[in-house]
């Protein structure tokens, strides 16, 4: 016997996914098989028992091929038909299943969130949340990228990004999450023994300087001063150029340098006397860390409680010290 093939692509046109009329076709065959008649299978969809039969109609041209006998007591399904049903069947049940299962994420957070965070943001904002946010909603997956170079999270694919540009991508929000931040120019009591101590941004050009560039950029970073109420980028020179700011400041606890990095990095280091900062009062504060996501598409209710809980200050033994001008 010649086998038959019967090509999606001729059935339902040119096009890899079927239209809702032809699902609700199949929907409906299945609905008269499993209630035995027209008239049940009309109650269960809610339209007329005509529709009912106009579609299976319908779908049965459209297949070349009846499907089911009809009496004026009973319908039966033919070999045809029962093939299709038994092939359609489990494959009508897993869609609904998806349906409720996408469904319940507007229910309760749930699923998978991409974040994409620099080591000082993780460090002060996000990691003293962890357990918290795991106790609270224990069926987010939160998929972490620790990673201080800048990133289009949309190119990316991430659900979130935490930055200190804030919403410098017009396809992106900002939502701040931190107090405002400023920078410390530190370097060790041996190296200002050895070479003296800057008393304006401009001295610098005269000593030692431990560059920071971001990751993924080819330039360093330009050290940013107030002065008589203007910003004002200083050029450095140095010995040393470093992708993270703790390397940094770790070599400057080594005298290799004067250091210019964010103050949670120095912080420690200031305390016990290991550094000493220098150039303050020509250091302003700017704003802090947003979370930032895109402005397409609807945020997931797993991704809009993690932006919640970032929201909210914390309080306790990790929670963040503001700096005020």
């Amino acid at each position: 016997m010649r086998s038959i093939y019967y090509n999606p692509i001729t059935l339902f046109g040119d096009r890899s996914i079927m239209r809702g009329s032809e699902f609700a076709e199949l929907a409906a065959f299945v609905a008269v098989v499993e209630k035995r008649s027209f008239v049940g299978a009309a109650r269960h969809l809610r339209i007329a028992p005509s529709s009912v039969s106009q579609t299976i109609k319908k779908l049965e041209d459209r297949l070349g091929i009846e499907l089911l006998h009809r009496t004026t007591r009973s319908v039966a399904m033919t070999g045809a038909g029962m093939r299709l049903f038994k092939r359609f069947r489990p494959a009508m049940d897993e869609m609904e299943a998806a349906v409720v299962d996408v469904h319940e994420l507007s229910v309760k957070p749930a699923g998978l969130v991409r974040l994409h965070v620099p080591r000082p943001a993780y460090v002060s904002l996000l990691e003293p949340r962890l357990g918290e946010l795991n106790r609270t909603f224990p069926d987010i997956h939160l998929d972490l990228v620790i990673d201080d170079a800048l990133v289009d999270i949309v190119t990316a694919g991430f659900d979130l990004d935490i930055s200190l540009t804030g919403a410098a991508d017009p396809s992106t929000y900002a939502l701040p999450v931190g107090a405002r931040v400023r920078h410390v120019v530190v370097a060790s009591p041996a190296y200002l023994a050895e070479h003296g101590r800057p008393e304006t941004p401009s001295d610098l050009a005269h000593h030692r300087c431990i560059q920071w560039r971001r990751p993924s950029t080819d330039y360093p970073y330009r050290w940013v001063f107030q002065i008589d109420g203007c910003t004002t980028m200083v050029d450095i020179t140095g010995p040393l150029t470093v992708s993270h700011c703790d390397i940094a400041v770790n070599a400057a606890l080594q005298s290799v340098g004067i250091a210019f990095v964010l103050e949670q990095h120095a912080v420690a280091s200031l305390n016990r006397g290991a550094l000493a900062s220098l150039l303050t009062n020509y250091l302003p504060t700017f704003p802090g860390w947003s979370i930032c996501y895109p402005r397409r598409g609807r945020m997931s209710l797993a991704a809009q409680a993690v932006v919640d809980m970032l929201t909210v200050p914390l309080i306790g033994p990790h929670r963040v010290v503001r700096v005020d001008c």
